[in-house]
């Protein structure tokens, strides 16, 4: 739904820019020259917009869930805009317009995108063009499936019903309609779009026979595991199974992946380190102004199959005494003036530049943890060891969908994000991710920021969470 409302508000603004352009200058179109000028000034006006309201979430219906907030944040994207429009037009000269199309453009956009949004929205929490969903199961994968949905309208869903015992029902019981054994009638009653299967246990369970016919008459019947990695970007942990993951094929990606994904690292940290080349030395004079020797902090860390490598960053923190850890207790007021500075804007991280051409990253992948943290992840959180099948990254996914984690469980949440990536790998989400980690950087949104980082206390949690499958994880 997000790529569709992109699209057709990209080609909205592109129309617009286009009509502007030509009826106020009334261009002299001699030749192929003459229109492609035009054509620059439309596409330019609407790139800068369409990338300003990327940048300020216009288009995570997540964050803007309706049209107040949109409203609320259309005029001041503008000023983005124009200074996007200032840098191409610095570069490209000949594609700026006049002031008078220019100034007419932005009002006539502002003037057709409130009200184009606000159908939008209309049309998202409409309820006779929602998809009607009717969900088998009650237990937490239900219960997470239907959650997500009624929490997002955008996704174009309609929770009709759930088919489980009475016993089995649970929180979910304002929403039984039967039992399983009495799926084929409720089938017919509700007349369902999509089934999801989420039954927590399905052997002996799963009514083949209702499901093969619904199929039959057009019905999607989809697995609940599947779609709630659709629908979330994570993965269920609690519903993977060891023979899921032995004999599934997303754990395996081919060399062709992979190459393509080490050779974006290579080029990107290559670049990146001739362009920042002097702001790295401006940094380290200024930890050396501010605190002292040494610049860069060097920690063990857990990489590709378990390996472990020097991690490099600026240091951020004022050296500890021998009776600090890492596991004990919070240590944010050893972090420096000028370190605060650093992490905010993750300049601390620039010097993973050079992990990644030594081949122990890449730039995009789970986040390497300390080899103390590892080891007890280990024995706490299940097929923790498969986000080890892939190089870990200067960025990732669960940063940008999640931030960091302070506590046992909410690092056991990044581990979803982190095997939803292992499992999704390719060139298109690592470009994705890396459009927004930039607008984190930049912006500090799309991602749940914390203000403790690595030095968090994690012993507690650890001692209180037994172990599960660990052998399974290993």
């Amino acid at each position: 739904m997000a790529l569709t409302l992109a699209l057709l508000e990209g080609g909205l603004l592109f129309t617009v820019v286009l009509f502007v352009i030509v009826v106020w200058t009334h261009p002299l179109l001699m030749g192929w020259i003459d229109v492609a000028i035009l054509l620059m000034q439309s596409l330019a006006i609407c790139a800068c917009c369409i990338t300003a309201f990327y940048y300020n979430d216009f288009y995570n219906l997540r964050v803007v869930k309706s049209f107040r907030p949109y409203a609320a944040r259309v005029l001041s994207s503008f000023g983005l805009t124009f200074l996007l429009l200032a840098g191409f037009y610095a570069l490209f000269p000949t594609a700026k317009i006049a002031d008078g199309p220019f100034v007419s453009s932005f009002a006539i956009i502002v003037g057709l995108l409130l009200p184009f949004r606000a159908a939008s929205y209309a049309f998202m929490r409409s309820h006779p063009f929602r998809e009607r969903v009717l969900v088998l199961g009650a237990g937490g994968l239900a219960a997470r499936l239907i959650r997500e949905i009624e929490s997002q309208p955008h996704l174009r869903y309609a929770i009709v019903g759930v088919v489980d015992d009475d016993r089995a029902a649970g929180n979910l019981r304002r929403l039984l309609r039967g039992p399983l054994e009495h799926l084929d009638k409720i089938v017919k009653d509700l007349e369902p779009d999509r089934v999801i299967v989420a039954l927590s246990e399905r052997r002996g369970r799963l009514p083949l026979g209702p499901l093969f016919d619904a199929r039959l008459d057009g019905v999607v019947v989809e697995h609940g595991v599947e779609a709630y990695e659709r629908l979330t970007g994570k993965v269920a942990i609690e519903a993977l199974t060891p023979s899921s993951v032995i004999f599934s094929r997303d754990f395996r990606k081919s060399r062709l992946e992979s190459a393509a994904g080490r050779g974006l690292s290579l080029l990107v940290a290559l670049a990146g380190l001739i362009l920042v080349a002097p702001l790295l030395g401006l940094i380290a004079l200024a930890i050396r102004l501010d605190s002292g020797s040494p610049v860069l902090f060097v920690h063990d860390r857990v990489g590709l199959r378990g390996r472990r490598f020097k991690l490099l960053k600026f240091r951020t923190m004022h050296r500890a005494g021998a009776d600090v850890s890492d596991w004990t207790r919070d240590q944010t007021h050893r972090v420096t003036r000028l370190g605060k500075w650093l992490r905010r804007f993750r300049l601390d991280e620039l010097p993973q530049f050079v992990n990644i051409l030594r081949g122990d990253m890449n730039l995009v992948g789970p986040r390497p943890h300390r080899v103390t943290k590892y080891e007890a992840f280990l024995e706490t959180i299940p097929y923790f060891s498969l986000r080890s099948v892939v190089r870990p990254g200067l960025t990732g996914w669960a940063q940008v969908r999640y931030g960091y984690a302070s506590r046992l469980d909410e690092e056991t949440e990044k581990i979803r994000y982190d095997l939803y990536y292992v499992k999704q790998l390719s060139l298109a989400l690592d470009l994705r991710i890396l459009f927004a980690t930039v607008k984190i950087v930049l912006f500090g949104r799309g991602s749940r920021t914390r203000p403790r980082r690595d030095e968090e206390v994690f012993a507690e949690g650890v001692r209180t969470v037994s172990p599960r499958v660990s052998s399974v994880a290993r």
